[in-house]
């Protein structure tokens, strides 16, 4: 039996997938190679907001009695293409009944990203309540707003997200590369951990997009291309994260391989977890 009797207990979420892949180009032609769509943002938080600047969605409430065990798994951000090839989605992250989709990977050579939890550019969809669309400019989907949104090829934005007592914005989607583009610009990936593109031919040279920043879902950065010169390596996406609150009465005990740390937040102890192991779970009660 556990501290809440026969009533059922409040869980609120932050859920978010691993951010997509970022797409590479061989090509000196002028064309865009797509950012990672970040992963699929789910989230429970009272005055938040879920992907795809959605409301958010009602509290859980996990069974009365004995001691819940949930299953609870953090996926992994998904690898970036090689030069000449678009990139791979996110993987899915669940915890209880809730699971955000991975991030659609990015395209090349002037191509279609793909679908995911937010959508890779170019073009990728997003999924309702999870995450927005990639846009036609080559920027990723980011959890709050499409690609594009910021600027041609940038990243869409993520979510701001206080459940762990500080504002933190994490689904960012990935900036575009770009082949044949003289200044050599960077663009940026969406705020909340999206990678940044790389230019073209002027300078700096860049070694590779950037990845998706770890923990937060971003998508991976697109990969241009110098003339002349190989492809330069697009990034891969951020692996994504769990985040959860229970009242101070009840405890929770993790099974082996999970990489978790818990604060006390007013009335509720919260805990992040940033890594788990398959068949990861945890028990509460």
């Amino acid at each position: 039996m556990n501290a809440f009797g026969n009533l059922g207990f409040p869980v609120s979420y932050v859920v978010i997938a691993g951010g997509g892949g970022a797409g590479g180009t061989l090509s000196d032609l002028a064309n865009n190679t797509g950012g990672g769509g970040a992963g699929g943002y789910r989230s429970s938080v009272v005055g938040e907001s879920s992907g795809g600047n959605s409301s958010a969605e009602p509290v859980a409430t996990l069974p009365a009695g004995s001691d819940s065990i949930v299953a609870i798994i953090v996926g992994a951000g998904g690898a970036a293409g090689v030069s000449g090839t678009a990139g791979n989605n996110g993987s899915p992250t669940t915890f209880y009944t809730i699971t955000s989709l991975g991030g659609g990977f990015g395209s090349f050579q002037g191509g279609t990203g793909n679908s995911g939890g937010s959508g890779g550019g170019t073009n990728g969809a997003g999924v309702a309540g999870q995450g927005s669309s990639a846009g036609g400019s080559g920027g990723g989907g980011g959890a709050l707003e499409a690609g594009g949104t910021d600027g041609a090829g940038e990243g869409g934005d993520g979510i701001a997200s206080s459940i762990t007592g500080s504002s933190v914005v994490r689904g960012g989607g990935g900036g575009r590369g770009r082949s044949g583009d003289t200044s050599g610009n960077f663009t940026n990936g969406g705020a909340g951990g999206g990678g940044n593109g790389t230019g073209g031919n002027g300078t700096p040279p860049a070694s590779r997009g950037g990845n998706g920043t770890a923990n937060t879902g971003g998508g991976g950065g697109g990969g241009g291309k110098r003339s002349g010169a190989g492809g330069i390596l697009p990034g891969s996406g951020g692996s994504g994260i769990v985040i959860f609150t229970i009242p101070l009465q009840l405890t929770a005990t993790f099974s082996g391989g999970v990489t978790q740390t818990s604060a006390v937040v007013g009335a509720n102890r919260v805990y992040t977890v940033t890594e788990t192991d398959p068949g990861s779970t945890v028990t509460i009660g």
